[in-house]
């Protein structure tokens, strides 16, 4: 008896230790479950941004971009990283910076103007990669079609309404004859927009003096070469002439020549009006699309490009003064100053 007592207890003790050490496996099981959900909740994610050049428009579609991310919740040093780069104006650095995003395996790249577009899609077709600052995604073939895209690139035009811009001249020169146009031959969406200008202007009886540079040390040179040819400047939204704007103004405004832009940063420096979209809701409406894509795991070749239907006129009060040209009643009723 004494024998099997001394044996009940031993197995009895034996399962004891058996239930602590299964309820000890389940509370670990539990606890790298708990730890693997954590993680997935807390993943932290990359973003690769390729800037061609630093000007307040694409300045700005950047900060709309970031501030847009913030609202919905995407903070930097909270669930993202952002990798920010400046091409400086340079093709060749838009290809090493596009290399180096591709290599660190970026979960979304942002692309800020046509060429720094075009460099970093030619580089990877796996990354979703958003573009902004771009006026035809399409013609720049950076996709199949702007409404279906069908590929890993999708984002947001800056088409401005060329059109309009071109009226505003009429607006403010109604004899005009001759415009001319400055513009960087090496910028694919400068070249959409100048024909686009070119139509609307022989719509309305004008003729077009097309002064292309490719260096922004030529910009002074050209703008000098059609003074006493035109009576007006028409420039579109061209990275190069922007950054370069105040080089422009230092030919057009002594001449007393009206100067038309492709939007309001070019107006601020030195420009004397647009009609045309705000950049920093451009870079938002991206934001939203960023979202889309990380959050939603939305596909860029699903996702449309995007555009912006406010417009603003925007005009330049002190270029007014200087160059001593009257603002049409109707346009200084809506003038932002």
């Amino acid at each position: 008896m004494k024998r099997l007592s001394k044996l009940a207890a031993t197995l009895l003790a034996g399962l004891m230790v058996a239930g602590s050490l299964a309820g000890c496996g389940s509370s670990a099981s539990q606890g790298t479950a708990t730890k693997e959900t954590t993680a997935a909740a807390e993943k932290i994610y990359k973003i690769g941004v390729i800037q061609l050049v630093e000007h307040a428009a694409l300045d700005a579609s950047y900060q709309g971009f970031i501030d847009g991310l913030k609202e919905a919740g995407f903070e930097e040093g909270k669930n993202i990283t952002i990798d920010f780069n400046n091409a400086q104006g340079e093709q060749a650095n838009c290809q090493t910076i596009a290399t180096k995003l591709v290599n660190d395996k970026n979960d979304l790249i942002l692309a800020i103007a046509t060429p720094a577009a075009q460099a970093v899609a030619n580089v990877t077709k796996d990354i979703p990669i958003l573009v902004t600052a771009v006026t035809d995604p399409a013609d720049a073939k950076l996709v199949a079609d702007n409404k279906a895209p069908g590929g890993n690139v999708s984002g947001t035009s800056d088409l401005t309404p060329v059109k309009e811009q071109i009226d505003l001249i009429k607006q403010f020169v109604p004899d005009v004859k001759t415009i001319g146009i400055l513009y960087s031959s090496s910028e694919a969406n400068s070249v959409f927009q100048v024909n686009l200008a070119k139509e609307a202007a022989a719509a309305l009886g004008i003729e077009v003096i097309e002064g292309s540079v490719s260096s922004s040390n030529e910009i002074q040179q050209v703008a000098q070469s059609l003074v006493g040819k035109v009576q007006a400047f028409y420039i579109p939204t061209d990275n190069m002439l922007a950054a370069g704007m105040a080089t422009v103004a230092t030919v057009t405004n002594p001449a007393k020549i009206p100067v038309i832009v492709g939007e309001e940063g070019m107006v601020a420096n030195g420009g004397l009006a647009t009609y045309g979209i705000n950049y920093y809701n451009l870079g938002k409406l991206t934001a939203v699309q960023a979202v889309a894509v990380l959050r939603d795991g939305k596909s860029t070749k699903d996702m449309p490009i995007e555009y912006l239907s406010d417009l603003n006129f925007t005009l330049n009060q002190a270029v007014v003064d200087e160059i001593g040209i009257q603002v049409p009643a109707e346009l200084a009723a809506k003038a932002k100053q």
